[in-house]
């Protein structure tokens, strides 16, 4: 049994229709295509499945369900593969400058593929924090038919009774420091928090963007709950690549999807699990490649109206597992269309609309992973953005779980995170400080490292909401106390933040919104006479090709000038 394909507006009839297409298809049957293979759409089934952490390792195994869902709906499915660089791995080092730059060599990677060989629709599964936004991003610049796959979360470890995720590790660090924990004690942790495959459990950045995946539409209801291990991912990896062949015959296409409207759906999302801050700079990207507007100001404008309503850690107590056991995002998702929140018109991958999606869904009772919009966490989102004579271009802090929202004290200037690990690992800091590190910035690192290794060590210390941080770069999704990233503009092109200096009294408001030094703008512009940039060590390759092309972090990091120069689509080629 077969299905007729007209293939005169699809990309790979270049590749596999007609005379001229004869030196590719002969190219295609040394892999085994067939006549009727040739005749089917051509649907890149991409993963980053790699070995460099526990995210990735389970994606491979998906996609061979994808390639099935695909195959038995009358498509040829072409696997193939991206790289990923693992935050987890990467953090506290050189190595975590390649982090955010690898959100664009992913969607890079897959579009030149997607491109090369004129792929009808694509079916992208992405496990660590950056492959989820570059996967979703390179769907919208191509705007062929996409389904996106979340790879799933690792389920919790357990330290002496207590579930513990890889933050809990990183904490650990600042407890050995103290002497609170022996080489043993953080041997035995080490041993116990990370069990098996999956993405870091908390909603950290990954499993931020996996909740977003479904509330853009880009997803399928429920595909981003399920822990990587389960089988029923490859469930979920089978009706994801029956339904891309869908929306080919449909001619639906991401940017159908993601619409001003749905990005605001997204940015409640984030707003109301106590999402990664990193949502701020993705969501921007993920918009750009739509041509449309939407920069860190707008969604912090959406988080200011959305309450938090998901226990989730860092600021909470429980793993994305719990909140898959009690019905997953599409729970908080009917929470917040109960309240009149969401944009329920919004088309998805399903051809239906949200509404459609999770209109049966429930809030199940006697639980406390997520509250009714009569009892919320609290009564706004779970992220705040801020602004001030500190950060004209803005900035952003995660409020989940902080138990004050404001602070004042003095400056401790750092001009790399390494410097301020290193003071703080030997507690020279005063609780009150105000701790900043800058030229950690997109070009000024490059990369805008986050700095989890230093924030993890203060609350292993106890002093974590004692001290502020404030950054150019940024925090990790697991962080928590009050820590500033995203600071704007960065100290590499003579920001605000590259001309405090030690004891300048800082002063931050998340209640407001503001963010401010007492300094006068006059003694600012006096400052800005003697500051000079600076050079990195990153003067080739991949890092200095990056420090050329990005932008702010408050329009997202992007690279490329995004949909609003296109004089083509490649789907339309």
């Amino acid at each position: 049994m077969s299905k007729i394909w007209n293939k005169d507006k699809l990309p790979s009839r270049h590749v596999t229709v007609g005379p001229k297409s004869a030196p590719h298809r002969a190219m295609l049957r040394a892999m085994d295509l067939n006549d009727e293979d040739l005749a089917q759409p051509l649907v890149g089934v991409a993963t980053c499945w790699n070995e460099a952490a526990p995210c990735n390792i389970a994606l491979g195994r998906q996609a061979q369900s994808v390639k099935k869902g695909v195959k038995e709906a009358f498509g040829t499915p072409r696997e193939f593969t991206t790289i990923t660089v693992t935050d987890g791995i990467a953090m506290g080092h050189e190595g975590m400058r390649s982090s955010l730059v690898s959100r664009e060599a992913i969607a890079d990677s897959v579009e030149l593929t997607m491109r090369g060989h004129c792929y009808d629709a694509l079916v992208g599964l992405a496990g660590c924090d950056k492959s989820l936004p570059g996967m979703m991003m390179v769907m919208v610049r191509l705007n062929c038919p996409s389904v996106f796959m979340y790879g799933g979360s690792i389920l919790p470890g357990n330290f002496r009774g207590e579930d513990v995720t890889i933050i809990d590790v990183f904490e650990g660090v600042g407890k050995h420091a103290t002497g609170e924990f022996s080489d043993a004690d953080l041997k035995e942790m080490e041993c116990k928090a990370c069990p098996c495959a999956g993405a870091c459990g908390g909603q950290f950045t990954a499993n931020t963007m996996a909740c977003v995946s479904e509330a853009i539409g880009l997803a399928l209801p429920n595909s981003a709950g399920a822990p990587a291990v389960y089988e029923s991912r490859d469930e979920y990896g089978y009706a994801s690549g029956q339904a891309v062949m869908t929306l080919i015959e449909k001619n639906i296409r991401p940017r159908d999807i993601v619409t001003r409207k749905a990005l605001e759906n997204a940015a409640m999302i984030v707003a109301a699990t106590g999402g990664s801050t990193n949502a701020a700079l993705h969501l921007p990207a993920i918009a750009h490649e739509a041509g449309i507007d939407f920069d860190l100001h707008m969604v912090a404008d959406i988080f200011k109206k959305v309450p938090y309503i998901a226990n989730l850690k860092p600021g909470g107590k429980y793993v994305a597992k719990d909140l898959y056991e009690i019905g997953g995002v599409g729970v908080v998702i009917r929470e917040l269309m109960k309240g009149g929140y969401l944009h329920e018109d919004c088309l998805t991958v399903t051809g239906k609309t949200l509404g459609e999606n999770y209109r049966d869904v429930t809030l199940p009772p006697n639980q406390d992973v997520v509250f009714p919009l009569e009892n919320p966490i609290y009564p706004t989102g779970g992220v705040v953005g801020l602004k001030g004579n500190l950060c004209p271009e803005g900035a952003i802090v995660k409020i989940a779980g902080l138990p004050t929202l404001k602070f004042t004290g003095p400056a401790r200037c750092f001009d790399s995170e390494e410097a301020c690990l290193e003071a703080v690992l030997k507690r020279e800091y005063k609780e009150g400080d105000v701790l900043v590190i800058r030229y950690e910035g997109p070009k000024g690192g490059p990369g805008m490292r986050e700095m989890l290794a230093t924030t993890g060590a203060l609350y292993g210390q106890g002093t974590g909401g004692k001290v502020a941080l404030i950054t150019d770069g940024r925090f990790s999704g697991g962080t928590r106390g009050f820590c500033i990233g995203h600071v704007g503009p960065e100290a590499a092109v003579g920001g605000p933040i590259g001309l405090l200096k030690d004891g300048d009294m800082i002063t931050i408001d998340a209640d407001v919104g503001t963010m401010s030094v007492a300094l006068s703008d006059a003694e600012l512009a006096e400052r800005k006479k003697s500051w000079q940039p600076r050079r990195t060590n990153y003067n080739a390759g991949a890092l200095w090709k990056y420090a050329q092309l990005v932008g702010t972090a408050e329009k997202g990091a992007v690279t490329h000038p995004g949909a609003k120069a296109e004089t083509h689509v490649y789907m339309d080629l």
